[in-house]
């Protein structure tokens, strides 16, 4: 037992396992004016020098000056506009006076696309900072609601304008980009640095196994498309009872992450990381409200301009409908998702590089997919799971390639470079798929 002479408190040390694997119980720790520190050896015996280290890691964080409310909103507003993402958004009010000043379309589209980068990047910072001052399962439907909020306000435009192939494109991909382009550049780059990198394959399985669900939801009505007598209302029907199932599966997948089985989805390597250092300073709730909703508003208005120039680009510029909804588009949302995988997969944090991009693929392909249907069904726009053929069979392929990649709980940089080729090779057949199909 030793005491802290800064703070006037004893910490008493407790060794982190007996001979036998149990955690030992000390009597002491329960008394006011001690505290308890186990001993974090990866040898699972304490000597002298891990003792004194844990004596020191507590006796710090107990010394800490404690920062006032300013001095921590301070801390975290400077946390936001300092990330590098920022300096793209002159490209916002740009993107807005293009519009009402009725500039070419290509001037409409490249500002605007440009522009929604930084925003989706403010849009994931708000409501990670919204889900810190919130009970764990709200912070899960905020992150459902806000997490793909780029993609879901796209998909509002696009449905509104009638544009239901973009819309389809735009959503399968965002799915294609996530989980085999982001994941594949993350796989990649920590296999440079690593020989092999190591993850939880359970966690990694539940993903897969909704991600086969939704493929599965979308290749139904597809398939059922090509039975002789189906009309274009029973697929539709189809489609909006599918959806139904399909925000039913998240909400059951939600409480299997967040509540029941949240331990599969815990990152080891990334609480390891932050041992011992001071935690970053968070946005007050109401900092977080006020930059969700202007970072919202803001791609509202950008989306509508992306979105309505979408037919003349493709027109006067040669670019295909297909190329922009499947490939284009789903940058713009991935672009943050896409620097935080791959700097998160480097540093050895594979749990949380799978979280960010298998995680962000289910919840479009459950959340984001049904969602589409039903603003379909508001604005009384065909919008169905009926995909074209060639959709589907992306969806499905890519599924089981990347449940093969993750099955073992290991990766290393093939594993990625196949991920990254397999995307090229959609990106370029997406290029010359005509416009009449």
């Amino acid at each position: 037992m030793k005491k802290n002479s800064r703070s006037s408190k004893y910490v008493l040390l407790i060794p982190p396992e007996t001979e036998d694997g149990e955690i030992e119980e000390s009597r002491a720790s329960a008394n006011e004016g001690y505290e308890s520190v186990k001993c974090a050896s990866p040898r699972g015996s304490c000597d002298n020098t891990d003792l004194e280290m844990s004596v020191q890691a507590t006796i710090s964080k107990s010394t800490l000056p404690q920062k006032t409310f300013w001095e921590r909103e301070k801390e975290a507003w400077l946390n936001v506009i300092l990330d590098w993402f920022n300096l793209l958004l002159i490209f916002a009010p740009l993107g807005i006076a293009a519009i009402h000043l009725e500039w070419s379309s290509a001037a409409i589209f490249a500002l605007n696309f440009i522009a929604i980068i930084p925003l989706a990047s403010l849009l994931g910072t708000a409501t990670e900072a919204m889900s810190a001052h919130t009970g764990q399962m709200i912070g899960g439907l905020l992150n459902a609601t806000f997490g793909n909020a780029v993609e879901m306000i796209m998909c509002v435009q696009a449905v509104r304008c009638g544009l239901v192939r973009v819309v389809q494109g735009n959503l399968l991909g965002s799915i294609l980009s996530n989980l085999l382009l982001v994941l594949g550049m993350a796989i990649f780059g920590a296999g440079v640095v690593t020989h092999e990198s190591k993850f939880n394959a359970q966690g990694a399985a539940a993903n897969m196994t909704g991600q086969v669900v939704a493929s599965i939801s979308i290749c139904l009505p597809t398939m059922f498309r090509t039975i002789s007598g189906s009309t274009d209302a029973q697929i539709l029907l189809l489609s909006r009872i599918c959806s139904c199932f399909l925000c039913l599966v998240y909400f059951m997948f939600l409480v299997f992450q967040l509540r029941t089985h949240a331990d599969l989805f815990v990152d080891e390597s990334f609480e390891d990381a932050e041992n011992g250092e001071e935690a970053p300073a968070e946005l007050s709730l109401a900092s977080a409200t006020a930059l969700l909703t202007a970072s919202t508003l803001t791609v509202a208005a950008c989306s509508e301009g992306l979105v309505d120039s979408i037919g003349d680009v493709s027109e006067n510029w040669g670019l295909p409908k297909a190329f922009i909804g499947v490939i284009l588009l789903p940058i713009v949302g991935n672009a943050a998702e896409h620097a935080t995988a791959v700097h998160s997969a480097i540093k050895g944090m594979m749990d949380l590089t799978i979280g960010v991009a298998v995680g962000s693929s289910t919840q479009i392909a459950l959340f984001v997919v049904p969602c589409a249907v039903v603003w379909g069904w508001v604005f009384d726009e065909p919008m169905t799971l009926s995909f074209r053929n060639f959709d589907t069979a992306c969806q499905m392929l890519t599924v089981f390639l990347v449940s093969q990649v993750l099955q073992h709980g290991n990766t290393n940089w093939l594993h990625g470079a196949m991920l990254i080729t397999t995307y090229l090779l959609i990106a370029t057949i997406c290029w010359f798929i005509p416009e009449a199909d």
